[in-house]
This record gives structure tokens, C-alpha cells and sequence, in this order.
């Protein structure tokens, strides 16, 4: 039996319509292709984009910066020591990208300069440490990403 060229064009089509479909199916039905967005309230945060620039470049007028360091405790964030800690006040929200179960806020409350978060609750890998903390009433903001 002999092909056509008219025959051939819509074999074409039916394949690459089929190619197509089974991609589209798999990439629906596995859960190894279903990503998440950072956020579930991704344009609420947009909006309060502003706010987090402003807190940034309060903190930049700081005459010493939030400090970090990894210790056999945990991690130990170090606030200005020229604050009264007293008056510190906020959230230390961590986020891991590659699992959100591990994701967690913790309030600040402060009796030394220094804040504790301990080891058990972090584990190796890249984390994203944000410190939004206010102080006299004003707000301030501290992003980093860090290897722990």
C-alpha cells in the first residue's frame, strides 16, 4: 500500500497532536511536575511590596545591622546592641524553598541581645531569613539567604 503526500500531512498531524496530548496529560496527572507558588496570597504581598522597601532602608540607617552566625546550638541572630531589647518586637519568619513543611515564624521576644533558633528546628541547606522587627515604633526589615 502506498502513502500519499495528503495521506502523510495528516499522520503528521494526528502524531504531533498525540505527542502533545500525552504531555499535557502527564504533566496534569504526576505529582512530580506540580509546583506550588511562594505564597498562596501572591498579589495581596505585591502590594505590600512597598512597606518591606521602606522597613529596608530604615535598616540601612541603623548605625550597626542584624548580624547572624551558626552556632552547635542553633542559629543566633544577633540584634544592634546599642537597642534596649526590651522594646524589640516582631517575627522571624524562615523559609525553605525546597520544602514548605519546613517553613516556620517564630515571634521575637528578647532577654539578651541575641535571638536562638535552635538547631533541631533547621536542617542543612539553603533557607531564606526574613526579620521584620520594630523598634520604638518603627518598622524595620532584614532579608538574607543563607547556607545553614
Amino acid at each position: 500500500m502506498k502513502i500519499n503526500w495528503g495521506t502523510g500531512i495528516v499522520l503528521a498531524f494526528i502524531g504531533f497532536i498525540a505527542f502533545i496530548l500525552y504531555f499535557v496529560i502527564n504533566m496534569n496527572i504526576n505529582d512530580k511536575y506540580d509546583h506550588d507558588l511562594v505564597t498562596e496570597e501572591y498579589y495581596k504581598e505585591e502590594l505590600e511590596y512597598q512597606k518591606d522597601i521602606n522597613k529596608l532602608n530604615n535598616a540601612k540607617k541603623l548605625s550597626q545591622d542584624i548580624d547572624y552566625n551558626r552556632t552547635p546550638e542553633g542559629l543566633m541572630i544577633s540584634f544592634p546592641e546599642n537597642l534596649d531589647i526590651k522594646k524589640i518586637t516582631g517575627k522571624v519568619f524562615l523559609y525553605r524553598p525546597s520544602n514548605k513543611q519546613l517553613d516556620f515564624e517564630t515571634p521575637i521576644s528578647l532577654s539578651k541581645p541575641h535571638l536562638l533558633i535552635p538547631d533541631k528546628r533547621l536542617v542543612d541547606g539553603r533557607w531564606n531569613i526574613k526579620i521584620d522587627w520594630q523598634y520604638n515604633g518603627k518598622s524595620y526589615l532584614f532579608k538574607k539567604d543563607i547556607v545553614y
